[in-house]
């Protein structure tokens, strides 16, 4: 057995990985194109722009995976139905059952790699890529890890651990130094909003630094002069897209420990968990189709139904990651009942073989 595990893993794997490598090319040529709009902005030229897509495409995979997962091996399984492979396995003595299994030996293989990628490649990939293109398209900004976003004002250095959704930012920290590059000023707050054209920091402990020792100061709030716009902070705004699932729980809790919304990272959190199952039930929802109405079609006609039943799950998916979020469901309801759909279809068409 095997060796029908391994053959039924190259022929779906094989196809899985050449459906990839088509979507991720042309979806990589689009990215491209559109952003050869962007260039000429500060120094972002051809080659910035090149670098920031490339490094986009293991998050473009990561999102890409469930549809290439469930055309891969609906193509796979149906070469294999083609060339009547699998009517001889079938009449070699080989179950349904133990066919099934042997698919989602590979389904295993496929939801392991989801997690790599999303958790592992595509975050790193993907901020720096946002470091990249923020930095070559303003001088006034250079970001750095965990640091978070460094940026000049003058005489002063800025540094703000959190960009936040509607012109807030957290955890701030503003040092000013003189004319001789002596520190002079050390300013840290809590928070920042955006008021009348103006920043107001919250929470504000301000140390004057001089030859004669520190002064602090402890205010609730102050008044912060600054060429740093929203508009120019935007680019780097953080994105649930871009979060691991570790990076999206604290965010999580340290939005809900200041008091601000975070119903979208919630749900983006939900659904980041749930990613590697919704592999797994791609993988399984190919099945039906080729053991059932389509084991007698074309490679065509089988891509057309894999494409569609693909697009399905992702309106049905964004459906309701919408409603969550309009009607306050649980984020974790939200992302778990169009898997639980697919789930149930692939299921009931899976019965009607036996």
């Amino acid at each position: 057995m095997q060796i029908l595990d391994r053959y039924i893993a190259k022929s779906v794997g094989f196809s899985t990985l050449l459906v990839m490598g088509v979507l991720l090319t042309l979806f990589t040529f689009f990215a491209f194109m559109d952003e050869a709009g962007q260039i000429g902005k500060g120094r972002y030229g051809t080659l910035q722009a090149f670098q920031y897509v490339l490094l986009t495409v293991p998050r473009l995979a990561y999102q890409l995976f469930p549809i290439c997962v469930l055309l891969g091996s609906t193509i796979g399984l149906g070469v294999m139905a083609s060339n009547s492979e699998l009517v001889a396995i079938r009449a070699a003595g080989v179950s349904l059952t133990r066919i099934i299994a042997s698919v989602m030996k590979v389904g295993l293989v496929f939801v392991v790699l989801t997690i790599v990628i999303g958790e592992g490649v595509a975050p790193a990939a993907e901020r720096y890529a946002q470091t990249l293109r923020s930095v070559a398209m303003s001088d006034k900004l250079t970001l750095g890890g965990r640091e978070g976003l460094w940026a000049r004002d003058g005489n002063s250095f800025v540094n703000v651990r959190h960009i936040l959704p509607g012109e807030r930012l957290g955890k701030i920290f503003v040092f000013e130094r003189d004319d001789m590059h002596r520190l002079v000023k050390l300013v840290q707050a809590d928070s920042a909003v955006y008021r009348n054209g103006s920043w107001v920091l919250q929470g504000v402990l301000s140390s004057d630094i001089s030859e004669q020792g520190v002064t602090s100061a402890r205010v609730a709030e102050a008044l912060w002069e600054t060429n740093l716009s929203p508009d120019l902070l935007n680019v780097v705004t953080v994105k649930p897209n871009t979060l691991s699932i570790l990076g999206l729980y604290e965010y999580v809790q340290y939005l809900n420990d200041n008091g601000l919304d975070a119903a979208i990272y919630e749900q983006a959190l939900w659904g980041k968990v749930v990613a590697p199952l919704v592999t797994a039930v791609m993988v399984f929802l190919s099945i039906p189709f080729v053991f059932g109405p389509l084991r007698s079609v074309g490679v065509g006609h089988r891509i057309l139904v894999g494409t569609l039943a693909g697009v399905g799950f992702y309106i049905l998916n964004q459906m309701f990651t919408y409603m969550g979020l309009v009607f306050s469901l649980s984020p974790l309801l939200s992302a778990l009942a169009p898997v639980g759909l697919a789930l149930m279809a692939g299921y009931y068409m899976l019965r009607r073989l036996y």
